[in-house]
């Protein structure tokens, strides 16, 4: 049963996230959860400064006597444009990594070259066969599950892992922070990235019958063996620093001759459309709402300003998104009719097909066994 339409008096979430809900003064849980990740994540002023002088500090003692001392994606969008700055300054080493999977715009390329040329940075670029890439992300659009990004983000992950273990580095620098990123409904995207069962079986049920052969895989069983035999520490170094929106952007712009793009995460040609177009198309949900609701909740914006940017399209006009439209098919070797197909079809769960929940709770569920084992036996 659909939700009487609803919208936070505080921030802008709203219904369109069906798990939503409001306490007495209208103001949702998303601003709750925001302050309590502050609240207990992310330091301020002295204590801020001494856990970053700390983590550098065993950043650069673990990455003694090798080439790199940690590892950062680099996708040239404002936040990993940030993060490598703000390494480059805090002296660390970083083996910069970048993913290629087909639809990166000229000007996140142009950007990508020049932060690391600026920097110095030396840049391992993850090159997607494309013919792979096609038949994963057709599946996943033709499987109508909500999270296409996925795809993307589990060779990103693989391929830090395997990275880490090849270059002997423990710490992966990324660009996910509370200030600008607190709010995301977990119905609008799937929370486990690496799992390669759920990936391969939308691969098995809706793709053209091409196997993964050199796409980066990681998968439950990898993960673990990566943490038990090279641990990998992931940083969000973002929490660490004063991080207010627009002055990151004009600091980039002028250290480093950064350019926008326009819209957050519009870098990479799907990704804007996909957020843009076929999110609130298909599932009814617009991500600028939680991206606009995080940068109220930690004071950047307020919110008539988020209500108005809610108003302006993203795309200017009828034309432009159809030249978009265009390009995505025609990139992707599909019809009009089947793009549209692929919008008004059958809505589906990522866990409606196999994945990878019982390998986890078996695995989580011995650990706690044993725990609890050696609370009673152990001495």
């Amino acid at each position: 049963m659909s939700l009487e339409y609803r919208i936070c008096t505080r921030c802008i979430m709203d219904t369109s996230d069906p798990e939503i809900s409001f306490d007495e003064s209208g103001a949702c849980n998303h601003c709750r959860q925001h302050d309590r990740f502050i609240a207990d994540h992310v330091p301020v002023g002295e204590e801020a400064e001494s856990q970053l002088k700390a983590l550098v500090q065993r950043i650069k003692e673990k990455g003694k006597g090798k080439k790199y001392d940690c590892i950062i994606g680099l996708s040239g969008g404002v936040d990993s444009t940030y993060v490598a700055l703000l390494v480059k300054r805090l002296g660390l080493r970083p083996l910069a990594v970048h993913l290629d999977n087909g639809w990166n715009s000229e000007l996140a390329v142009q950007n990508v070259e020049n932060i690391v040329n600026k920097l110095g940075f030396d840049l391992y670029t993850i090159v997607i066969n494309w013919e792979e890439f096609k038949a994963l992300q057709l599946a996943y659009l033709k499987a109508g599950v909500v999270d296409l990004e996925a795809t993307s983000d589990h060779a990103i992950v693989a391929t830090m892992y395997k990275l880490g273990k090849e270059h002997d580095i423990h710490f992966v620098i990324g660009g996910t922070n509370f200030a600008t990123e607190s709010i995301l409904p977990k119905s609008w995207y799937y929370q486990r990235k690496d799992d390669l069962v759920n990936l391969k079986d939308i691969l098995k049920k809706f793709g053209s019958g091409i196997k993964l052969k050199t796409f980066p895989t990681l998968g439950f069983p990898k993960l673990v063996y990566y943490n038990i035999f090279h641990r990998v520490e992931w940083i969000s170094i973002l929490n660490l620093v004063s991080y207010i929106k627009e002055d990151v952007k004009n600091e980039i712009k002028e250290v480093l001759n950064w350019k926008d793009y326009g819209g957050k995460h519009h870098e990479s040609i799907i990704t804007k459309f996909y957020q843009s177009y076929i999110l609130p198309q298909k599932f009814g949900y617009d991500k600028r709402r939680a991206h606009l609701s995080s940068l109220i909740c930690s004071g950047q914006i307020t919110r008539a300003e988020a209500l108005a940017e809610m108003d302006a399209n993203v795309y200017k006009n009828k034309e432009e998104l159809e030249n978009d439209i265009e390009y995505i098919i025609k990139k992707l070797g599909i019809s009009r009719q089947e793009f549209d197909d692929i919008i008004t079809g059958e809505k589906r769960e990522h866990d409606s097909f196999r994945n990878d929940l019982w390998q986890r709770k078996l695995f989580y569920g011995s650990i706690d066994l044993l725990k609890s084992f050696k609370r009673k036996f152990g001495k």
